[in-house]
């Protein structure tokens, strides 16, 4: 029975952290309506998330830039055989984005950016089928990245920025199949850890090939998150089994993966701009979870098996009159879980993002910025092969239909 819980403790911390439920980027209005292209684009403050080298070639001397996005999404399971059908009851996310840049000189730039990559709550109904693996899961996630750029020549300029990551995850399971108390509750864990911190680091690189191409190079460093005394909380348990399953804490060293992304942006023409970008997610680095727990328990060593995944973006911007500026984009996410990894806590298909907005100028220091994202993912036939009960392994699969949609809204201030 221990071995069971601390295998599926080591799943909810890994999906809980990691992905956040939807692996959904919303890290700016602009860059986001052109299909979360942005690597090789210098109009906005935005820059310091996907280009940090980019925040010298902004024209104002001072540029703020800050955003809130609605998001909804939900996942359906369903298993022909057995007939079981659930869908997750999300409530609506919020994530957030602020950026701030400012010239020193007229080779130095400097900024800072505060933005929630990862923050999400996934709700599927208690005890349903796979009640074992996941019930909820709710995480909080705050990047802060300081930043300084440097421009090297007319054509290129660096840049680099220290990461610090905030943040805290709570996670509710079963504690297996069908064990329940006296009362015919079913016996369950909720895990929790606040204060959880990490560093990372972005840098950046953007060259001008001409006055119309420009090519844009970042890389994310992997963040190993380190959850600390984290607690563990046992309830309905069965008396004859109290002494065995007692709240206490754990440790667990969780690695977010590194991206590799490269652009390239084409001044088409006065008005129109296209851009290109090719992003690479090192999911290969999360091969396995190590949890150690203070309560007596044994070290817990859980396979993921993730592996790496592309991501292809396309986007456009058309100046349409003084006033409107509109986007459009399309990207292709690839799923990193392979089959037989597949947990519901967090179901990540090979997805497509429709993305479209405008910025409307409303003086020429105010715009406001609108984004669309409507995102859908490959049905998705799978299972989770790695759990244990009683000795045998069960696995849990079915069918998975993921969608998500979101609505983002945001201004940028320059002087």
């Amino acid at each position: 029975m221990n071995k069971i819980i601390i295998t599926v403790l080591g799943l909810a911390v890994s999906g809980a952290l990691q992905a956040g439920g939807y692996r959904v980027a919303l890290q700016g209005q602009k860059a986001l309506a052109m299909g979360h292209t942005g690597v090789a684009m210098s109009d906005s403050a935005e820059a310091i998330f996907f280009n940090p080298g980019a925040i010298t070639q902004l024209e104002a001397e001072v540029v703020f830039t800050g955003g809130i996005t609605l998001l909804e999404g939900a996942t359906e399971y369903q298993n022909e055989p057995t007939l079981v059908q659930e869908e997750t009851d999300n409530p609506l996310g919020t994530p957030i984005n602020g950026y701030f840049a400012q010239k020193l000189s007229e080779e130095m730039s400097w900024g800072l950016g505060i933005y929630t990559p990862y923050g999400n709550k996934v709700e599927w109904p208690t005890d349903w089928a796979g009640s074992h693996l996941v019930n909820e899961i709710e995480l909080h996630a705050i990047y802060i990245q300081p930043t300084i750029a440097y421009q090297l020549n007319e054509q290129t300029s660096v840049g680099f920025g220290p990461t610090l990551v905030l943040g805290s995850v709570e996670f509710n399971r079963n504690l297996s199949t069908s064990l329940t108390d006296a009362a015919g509750n079913r016996s369950n864990v909720t895990i929790k850890a606040d204060n959880v911190t990490a560093w990372g680091y972005n840098l950046g690189v953007l060259h001008r090939l001409s006055d119309k191409t420009s090519l844009g190079f970042s890389y994310r460093s992997e963040v190993t998150v380190e959850a600390r005394g984290g607690d563990a909380d046992f309830d309905d348990i069965p008396t004859a089994l109290q002494g065995t399953f007692t709240d206490g804490n754990f440790d667990a060293d969780l690695p977010l993966p590194a991206e590799l992304t490269l652009g390239v942006a084409y001044q088409y023409s006065d008005k129109m701009t296209l851009a290109f970008d090719i992003n690479r997610t090192f999911w290969g680095t999360y091969d396995e979870l190590v949890i150690e727990f203070d309560n007596g328990l044994d070290p817990s060593v859980n396979p993921r098996n993730y592996e790496d995944s592309n991501i292809l973006r396309f986007g456009a911007q058309y100046r349409y009159n003084d006033q409107w500026t509109l986007r459009g984009g399309i990207y292709f996410d690839e799923s990193p879980v392979p089959d037989g990894s597949f947990a519901p806590e967090t179901p990540r298909n090979d997805s497509i993002g429709y993305t479209a907005g405008a910025t409307y100028t409303y003086s020429k220091n105010l715009e406001l910025d609108f984004s669309l994202l409507i995102l859908t993912f490959d049905d998705e036939e799978n299972s989770y092969d790695f759990y244990e009960e009683g000795g045998f392994t069960i696995p849990f699969g079915g069918t998975y239909d993921s969608a998500a949609n979101s609505i983002g809204f945001g201004l940028s201030y320059k002087y």
